[in-house]
């Protein structure tokens, strides 16, 4: 009985193998759309793509194109093609906005962007898109069974554009270039006035003011020293038992110190 099986079993797949191999040779659209359908429900979906690619310019305007398109959709995003499956859900969704996948195919098209969103470090081009496209889907389906997942996709996205300023604050900090780091750390703290980096910012920026200040010319090291100063203040303002306080101390002894000279 098991050798009858996998005698089966083998002589299924050979026919399988050999009706979408006549398919794609074939020249009649709807062999190749017959056999596309089988190799999508069986999830071969590679398979699947060559013969939809083949027919997809012949059966638009087709009764059978909704169903086509949207198989093509979900076998490219099956294999992780996200920016063709981002394309065809988006163009499904402007082609057939009547459809009971409309919903559906809106939603993935944004999650393709999504999936394209590099790490912070890189370019996040994709990673505006991906929001903008989130946010038009919860605009438009506000009871959208897919909402709670799509708010936490933006927050997740709206997080990693937070955690690259930050970081790119940061940088000028490293560099020494204490002037352009306290601009970047102020708008940073502007953009993101929720953000989980505060105290982080607020420290950096107070040590940007400080070593401005301490390496300032006579002429602008008053000044510079009570920025530092209310630097210091800020963030103790925010919050008194900083993990940062033992270096503040330090610096707002030093800067208590060099402000002396100018009050005489």
């Amino acid at each position: 009985m098991k050798k009858f099986l996998a005698l089966f079993a083998v002589t299924l797949f050979l026919s399988s193998c050999s009706e979408y191999q006549k398919a794609l040779k074939s020249e009649d659209v709807a062999v190749k759309f017959v056999s596309a359908t089988k190799m999508y429900e069986a999830k071969k979906y590679n398979k699947a793509i060559r013969l939809f690619e083949q027919i997809a310019p012949a059966y638009k305007g087709k009764p059978q194109a909704e169903r086509m398109f949207y198989m093509y959709s979900q076998a490219l995003y099956k294999t992780k093609q996200y920016y063709l499956a981002g394309y065809q859900f988006e163009n499904f969704a402007a082609s057939y906005p009547k459809s009971e996948k409309m919903e559906e195919a809106s939603f993935l098209g944004a999650k393709c962007f999504t999936e394209l969103s590099p790490v912070y470090s890189l370019d996040q081009t994709d990673t505006y898109k991906a929001i903008d496209k989130l946010q038009n889907f919860i605009d438009a389906y506000p009871n959208s069974q897919n909402l709670a997942e799509a708010n936490v996709l933006v927050k997740n996205l709206r997080e990693k554009l937070e955690k690259k300023a930050f970081e790119n604050a940061k940088i000028y900090n490293n560099i020494s270039d204490h002037k352009a780091a306290m601009v970047a750390f102020d708008n940073f703290l502007i953009n993101f006035p929720g953000t989980i980096y505060k105290e982080k910012a607020l420290y950096f920026k107070l040590d940007s003011a400080y070593q401005l200040a301490i390496n300032s010319v006579p002429s602008k090291m008053e000044e510079r020293l009570k920025n530092a100063k209310q630097a210091y203040v800020t963030l103790l303002k925010y919050k008194a038992d900083t993990q940062y306080k033992a270096k503040a101390d330090e610096m707002l002894a030093r800067i208590d110190k060099d402000l002396q000279q100018f009050s005489k």
